[in-house]
């Protein structure tokens, strides 16, 4: 048996006039809400392009590393058990360093990408109340967390619009 009559669980009608929703109840894909949005975009632009310049970064390290591993290797026939070891160890130090020093990068960039996200929805808040005060509503819910629910209590389509127009790419 599907769903009732009128009732849908994906947003497959196309988008309604702002202001057209009238319903105590809304919902959001605030997921989609930020990664749509012309400011969500800017920041997975700028995360993305951080991420590139870590990934040359460590391709270029990796190389480094390699390169002196083999000068390592090479000059053990010409050092004792002891300087060898002494030196191998030292380079074990600095692979390990290293790792951790851009392991950390990397989640420099994660936690920015998070903390640009939790800046736009306290950007939003005041976008998605006017949102809910225009439809007459008392709550907005998140999509996910929805079972079932009637295709046109759903906004994230005009909130896009709507925050795209107040709040831009939230770069400028």
């Amino acid at each position: 048996m599907g769903p009732a009559p009128g009732f849908t669980q994906t947003s497959t009608s196309p988008p309604l006039e702002r202001g057209s929703v009238i319903s105590p109840v809304l919902t959001i894909d605030s997921e989609r809400l930020f990664r749509e949005s012309a400011f969500g975009r800017r920041v997975a632009a700028e995360a993305e392009a951080r991420g590139t310049e870590l990934s040359t970064e460590n391709r270029q390290i990796e190389a480094d590393l390699e390169a002196e591993e083999l000068a390592l290797t090479e000059q053990r026939a010409t050092l004792t058990p002891e300087e060898f070891r002494d030196l191998a160890d030292a380079f074990d130090a600095k692979v390990q360093d290293t790792r951790t020093a851009q392991t950390a990068k990397g989640r420099a960039i994660n936690e920015e990408l998070e903390r640009a996200r939790e800046v736009f929805l306290a950007a939003a808040a005041p976008v998605l109340e006017k949102l809910m005060r225009d439809a007459g509503a008392a709550v907005i819910l998140e999509r996910r967390s929805v079972f079932v629910s009637a295709a046109a209590i759903e906004i994230t389509e005009d909130a896009i619009a709507l925050l795209d127009e107040t709040l831009g790419n939230g770069g400028d």
